[in-house]
């Protein structure tokens, strides 16, 4: 990592943003520790302890199968969760790398980012919401904090991974604050119990690792649905004409390579596509930096805006990548049969399972027990259950569950 300096912004003789954020990168060496104190690692620094601890956990593998858009049985060349995960992960590590920021944090962030999500993507949180909605509800990024401080059961010493003070704010703060005047709707269960007992100053942004992870994050799902949706034949490149930036980018690699296979067409324009989006965060984030001047961590945790951030053409651009993929991909009707069977098969699970926890399995079952006679707590506990679930696994439980002729 670059030492801290007072780089100035670039410059059309200096365009380059290398660097740029030196001065305001996390330092673990400063970090301000675990809630359950812990001698340092002799090999590792704090931010690639949380990494490591991250990669090495039950709900990170559990990743390789759960949807991203598509369930898993409907081919093996379609993004999961965990290789989504990892394309983030790549992402936000160059980009800090060329900001100067700790490559270690961002990377962490970024792989942690998609822990709490359920079994089904997006369908299977719609659902989970709907059976919490008297309990307290469901949020993902609440959910994640769970996983992390609570669900793992790895160590002798305390429940949950006992990541930094520093993951644990990127974890939950990475779209913005979630107290004060940003405040966009009510904080979740989880996050109101963890802050209780270790506070995350929810009412700052959170650092700028975070911010990188979370850009990173748009980057590398509008890429790649582009990239899965080509390929699943859910739109064809003659419908993405219009679309801002995609559709010259498509046309520029077309044109300078006639006749060039459809695959490698494919994957050189969501190259390309990959690349502007990275090249224009960089600008953009290096052009804020000259205004504010930020000189610390603390120091971009109190600007009234995110740091980095998107110009304001580029913004326009991701949003007409997701006015272009929400009625032609996410709700395509080949996706939406599949949500509808996912909706109900979580449903389903919470039903019977709040009327009959003792159907769960004996470590969840004792969980349960502990619950009895709170219901929200036992919701809880349920939700907890089948948000761990893969997609493979919440199918075969329900036919375990629900078919006569399926052996339990």
């Amino acid at each position: 990592m670059m030492q801290p300096s007072a780089a100035p912004g670039p410059s059309p003789s200096r365009p380059s943003p290398q660097g740029v954020l030196a001065a305001c990168a996390s330092d673990p060496a400063r970090s301000r520790g675990r809630l359950v104190p812990e001698a340092e690692s002799a090999t590792r620094t704090a931010f690639q302890r949380d990494r490591d601890r991250i990669i090495h956990s039950g709900a990170f593998r559990r990743l390789q199968y759960k949807t991203q858009v598509f369930v898993y049985h409907e081919g093996e060349n379609y993004r999961t969760r965990l290789t989504h995960s990892l394309e983030v992960a790549q992402i936000a590590r160059s980009v800090a790398r060329v900001l100067g920021l700790n490559e270690d944090l961002a990377e962490a962030l970024a792989l942690a980012h998609d822990l709490g999500h359920t079994c089904f993507g997006h369908a299977g949180e719609t659902a989970l919401k709907a059976c919490m909605r008297d309990y307290e509800g469901f949020d993902h990024n609440a959910q994640s904090l769970r996983i992390v401080t609570k669900l793992e059961h790895r160590y002798a010493a305390f429940d949950g991974l006992n990541l930094t003070w520093e993951t644990l704010e990127g974890l939950v703060k990475h779209n913005g604050p979630l107290t004060g005047p940003h405040q966009a709707e009510p904080l979740p269960l989880a996050i109101q119990e963890y802050a209780a007992v270790h506070d995350l100053d929810l009412h700052t942004f959170a650092g700028p690792e975070a911010q990188v992870a979370a850009l990173s994050d748009d980057i590398a799902y509008n890429a790649h649905d582009i990239d899965d949706g080509l390929r699943a034949g859910l739109f064809d490149e003659d419908d993405l004409r219009e679309v801002p930036l995609v559709g010259p980018v498509f046309r520029a690699v077309a044109q300078a390579h006639p006749g060039l296979e459809r695959s490698r067409l494919i994957h050189e324009s969501v190259r390309r596509l990959i690349n502007a989006m990275v090249t224009d965060l960089c600008a953009e984030t290096a052009r804020r930096w000259s205004e504010d001047r930020p000189d610390s961590v603390a120091a971009v945790r109190a600007l009234g805006r995110p740091l980095v951030a998107f110009s304001a053409e580029m913004r326009a651009h991701d949003q007409g990548f997701k006015d272009f993929l929400f009625p032609n991909m996410y709700r395509h009707p080949r996706v939406n049969r599949m949500t509808s069977k996912a909706r109900r098969v979580v449903r389903n699970l919470f039903d019977l399972l709040l009327a009959e926890p003792i159907l769960l399995p004996r470590s969840w079952s004792q969980r349960a027990e502990q619950a009895s006679g709170d219901r929200a707590r036992l919701a809880r506990v349920i939700a907890d259950y089948i948000a761990g679930m893969t997609d493979r696994f919440a199918l075969d439980e329900h036919a375990r569950l629900f078919d006569p002729v399926v052996k339990p």
